[in-house]
């Protein structure tokens, strides 16, 4: 009787949500990712940040807390409790968040690592130091009960101490914490590196892929899957074979996820092509942002309610959350327009597109995998992993690649035709060196000279369109930044290597110059200010930080005998393209 009360009781709440009660949930949570508490509490907006109620932890087992709020809310007009009981409610059965870790230091962390040697500039070098510092306060140890009681806690358990990117992001993520590993390899913390990607293993054998982040209600989704690049920055720090083969299959596996779950194939002059997307299935709103999400649906019908939410869960996927780069044609999609990101958040589609840099990321990680096996001896498998990423080459030139521009473009499913607005990921492929022409890279050079992108001082804008989210102008993110001048570095051009150098300074510049006024590390910037934190979303800048460190450490440790603290210097030979951008941009 009791059970079909609650079930009675959840089936309820699901409806005030405005949603199916069968639809799927983000996590099996009766608490943390559906159900009335996690309903009332974040309508009640009781915090500033939906994030924080669902990530505290519990004081009782969950039956015992769904029990009491079932006796609590049963005495209250429509089953709705008052504000100010839920506060009551929640200190009696909840602990803040953040208290499932315990103070830990990095073992491994020590002063002045080798690297910080090659940093001419005394000032830049004293920065690096700092920089280094942070590890020891984003450092991270769970206490025993997380393993002990899983049930008390949204946290997932993972064996190893890590590193976190900092703010309100209290766990591990995923696709940020490459940059994080490469920082601390940087750092010669080899061993909290290694700590790092085992976790990240040991979420691919527990739910066959990695997570979005280190909460079971991020369980459902993904991010863009860089696990196999992390193990190739670790084999090529230590050159430990043993390592390799033990990493292997769970690297095997996760790709099996994305070619199973995540692929489509698509129709293109007659021949069919198979690429990647992001695609979430779980038609209820985010736990983490659940009020944001009932309010963009509002209106909507139940099915598009539930495909909007998908598309918002894909969005979080792809880590770009959120950017008009996910809007198609005002959520129509009726016509061929190339230029069809027009829209609002509400227009997002995510799940109907095929994105050029998840795409360039599996070619790459394809590559690597063959890489993999040829160092252990499987010359099969090699070549099985060689033909896989052929495969898919040849499907981003046929699909997303664009001749005339000289770029390749995010592919539209529901147009079937190319989206035509400059992102950084357009250059994808040439991080990647996916591509099968030389041409194909030195023209991808020009057409980032000439989409109005580089004139701005303070790094490459995510987008050129102000839509008011954060993955769009004016914000410029890290990994965004580190993938563009990681590419153009690998041209052998002068011209690409003297604009891979430029924009390291440029980013150099604005983080140090943002590190100077406020003593931090922001998660993004605003490519219009000297030092200006970036903003817009669904939350404030966040300070740390992790991944922003492990880029500049990285930028600071390949080009540090050439940066300098002070004013930027362009190359001659790039102001007359600049100047034409800007011009252009200006029309």
């Amino acid at each position: 009787m009791y059970r079909l009360v609650l079930f009675c009781f959840f089936s309820s709440a699901a409806l005030l949500a405005g949603v199916k009660s069968g639809s799927p949930a983000p996590c099996d949570s009766e608490i943390y990712c559906t159900g009335p508490i996690l309903h009332q509490v974040q309508k009640a907006k009781l915090f500033d940040d939906d994030k924080y109620f669902v990530d505290m932890k519990l004081k009782a087992m969950p039956d015992v807390v769904l029990s009491a709020f079932h006796n609590l809310s049963s005495q209250m007009p429509n089953m709705t409790v008052l504000p100010a009981r839920l506060q009551e409610f929640l200190s009696v059965n909840f602990e803040r968040a953040g208290s499932e870790f315990e103070p830990w230091t990095p073992p491994d962390w020590h002063d002045k690592p080798k690297f910080l040697g090659g940093i001419s500039d005394p000032k830049l070098r004293e920065w690096a130091e700092k920089i280094h510092n942070l590890w020891k306060s984003l450092g991270r140890k769970m206490r025993a009960g997380v393993k002990d009681h899983p049930e008390l806690y949204s946290q997932m358990y993972v064996p190893h101490p890590f590193v976190v990117q900092g703010g309100r992001f209290r766990e591990l993520y995923y696709w940020d914490s490459y940059w994080v590993v490469n920082g601390l390899l940087l750092s010669e913390m080899t061993d909290t590196a290694y700590g790092m990607i085992q976790n990240f293993l040991h979420l691919v054998s527990r739910y066959g892929f990695v997570p979005n982040g280190g909460r079971i209600y991020y369980e459902r989704r993904s991010q863009p899957p860089f696990l196999t690049l992390m193990v190739e920055s670790y084999y090529q720090a230590t050159k430990d074979k043993d390592f390799l083969r033990g990493a292997l299959p769970a690297l095997e596996q996760e790709h099996r996820f994305w070619m199973q779950n995540r692929s489509v194939a698509v129709k293109v002059n007659g021949s069919e092509h198979v690429l990647n997307r992001y695609h979430v299935q779980v038609g209820l709103p985010r736990p983490e942002s659940y009020t944001d999400d009932l309010d963009l649906a509002e209106g909507l019908t139940d099915d598009h309610k539930e495909q909007l939410w998908m598309d918002l869960k894909a969005g979080a996927e792809s880590g770009w959350d959120f950017s008009s780069r996910w809007y198609v044609d005002g959520g129509g999609g009726h016509n061929n327009n190339k230029n069809n990101n027009s829209g609002s958040l509400r227009d997002t589609r995510t799940s109907q597109i095929l994105p050029t840099d998840l795409n360039a990321l599996l070619c790459l990680n394809e590559k690597t995998l063959a890489s993999f096996h040829r160092i252990l001896g499987d010359g099969d498998s090699a070549a099985l992993y060689d033909q896989a990423a052929a495969r898919r080459q040849g499907a981003m030139e046929s699909v997303l690649w664009d001749a005339e521009r000289g770029a390749w473009f995010d592919y539209n499913l529901m147009t079937h035709a190319k989206h035509s607005e400059f992102y950084p990921s357009n250059m994808a492929p040439v991080w990647a060196q996916c591509y099968s022409r030389p041409e194909m890279g030195e023209k991808a050079v020009q057409y980032l000279k000439a989409s109005g992108a580089l004139r701005f001082p303070n790094g490459v804008p995510t987008s050129l369109r102000e839509s008011g989210q954060q993955w769009d102008y004016p914000n410029a993110w890290p990994p965004l930044q580190h993938m563009l001048i990681s590419g153009l570095s690998k041209l052998p051009s002068e011209d690409a290597q003297q604009l891979a150098f430029d924009l390291a300074q440029r980013w150099i510049k604005t983080n140090w110059l943002a590190y100077i006024k406020y003593d931090a590390m922001f998660e993004k910037y605003d490519v219009n200010g000297d030092g200006k934190p970036g903003s817009g979303g669904e939350y404030d800048v966040q300070l740390g930080f992790g991944w922003t460190n492990g880029v500049v450490l990285q930028l600071l440790e390949r080009y540090g005998a050439t940066l300098t603290s002070g004013s930027r210097q362009v190359s001659p030979g790039l102001l007359l393209p600049l100047v034409i951008s800007a011009a252009l941009a200006l029309r």
